[in-house]
């Protein structure tokens, strides 16, 4: 029976005058016996509701059980890989006091740890966090699944870094076709802006510096970027492969003057140092952790060893920048245009 119908018919029934006690009683009967019906229809359909609603915020309690990140473990000490620069001494006298720093402001313990660039790629699996060159990165980002988080500010250009190739105002050499039968000096082979812009500016010259130079030579040891400059400056190379950073920085301590060089080019600006984070790491954590990279200040400071130090001032670093993965396709063109890693063919 339609229920509805039933309880409309009952109310019309109501509204006539009564023949007898007989109908009237099989009315309030009909009636008492609607109302019932509507009652425990009611019920049944609460119970049911109630069910549903239990059903439904017991799948979202499970969901978020599963897609919820876990917090930062306060007891780990995570460990963030930096790039050997210029020496382990001076890279870990730079960073320490910047791992103090995230230390202090994330709660949780950092370990600094100093590597090799050429060492990198094997090591990080073991790291938490990174920070290095940006073509370090593109490999770890193709091979290891590394994420950018932001990028450091420093010298004329900011986030962004180039290559120069550099002479002697001596050597009378004022072009990159003229270091055809000449001596080159490079810095770090995975450096982007101290050997492959270099080589990507030679080759879109016609230069093969296998075949086009006389010789070429990467210099040993630490402050390569240095040696690249001052064997260049002393005559011992015809051309250099310096990053600008290295020149300005070297020019503004008046170790060098400009006017004793020729910039012969420039590569493009491409991305800086950085920091990136492993796969290991979970979400609300590296957000956190990018935070406080991108809010520091220039007067920001830590205490170590009982001695308060300016954090940005120690590190060399002016700030950091907000960078897409996207903004290192550049990098990734370049190095496929020179053969070099994470695309070489041979």
């Amino acid at each position: 029976m339609d229920t509805d119908k039933f309880i409309n018919r009952s109310t019309s029934y109501a509204s006539f005058p009564l023949a007898g006690n007989h109908y009237g009683k099989r009315l309030r009967a009909s009636s008492e016996s609607s109302r019932t019906d509507r009652s425990d229809l009611s019920q049944s359909h609460t119970y049911e509701l109630l069910s549903k609603l239990f059903i439904s915020i017991s799948v979202l309690i499970f969901m978020m059980s599963c897609t919820q990140t876990p917090p930062a473990d306060k007891g780990k000490t995570y460990k963030i890989g930096y790039m050997i620069c210029n020496s382990e001494q001076e890279t870990l006298q730079r960073f320490k006091p910047f791992t103090a720093y995230l230390s202090k402001k994330l709660g949780v313990r950092f370990e600094a740890v100093a590597l090799d660039t050429s060492d990198f790629t094997k090591h990080v699996d073991e790291l938490d966090f990174t920070h290095t060159n940006s073509l370090l990165y593109v490999i770890m980002n193709r091979n290891n699944g590394v994420d950018i988080l932001a990028a450091e500010k420093s010298g004329s250009l900011g986030a962004r870094v180039k290559g120069l190739i550099i002479a002697s105002k001596k050597s009378g050499i004022k072009s990159v076709q003229e270091l055809k039968g000449k001596t080159m000096i490079f810095g770090p082979s995975l450096g982007p802006t101290s050997f492959m812009a270099q080589l990507d500016i030679l080759m879109k010259n016609g230069v093969d510096p296998e075949n086009d130079l006389a010789y070429y030579s990467i210099p040993a040891g630490s402050f390569k970027h240095e040696k690249v400059i001052y064997g260049v400056l002393f005559g011992k190379y015809d051309a250099g492969a310096a990053p600008l950073l290295d020149y300005e920085r070297m020019i503004a301590d008046g170790r060098i003057d400009p006017a004793d060089f020729t910039v012969l080019a420039e590569g493009e600006p491409i991305p800086y140092c950085n920091f990136a984070v492993t796969q290991k790491i979970p979400d609300d954590f590296a957000k956190k952790f990018k935070e406080v990279l991108l809010n520091i200040k220039k007067d920001d400071t830590v205490e170590l060893d009982g001695e308060v130090i300016k954090v940005l001032e120690r590190a060399h670093i002016d700030g950091y920048e907000d960078v897409k993965d996207a903004d290192f396709d550049g990098i990734r063109d370049m190095a496929k245009r020179t053969n070099m890693p994470p695309y070489q063919r041979y």
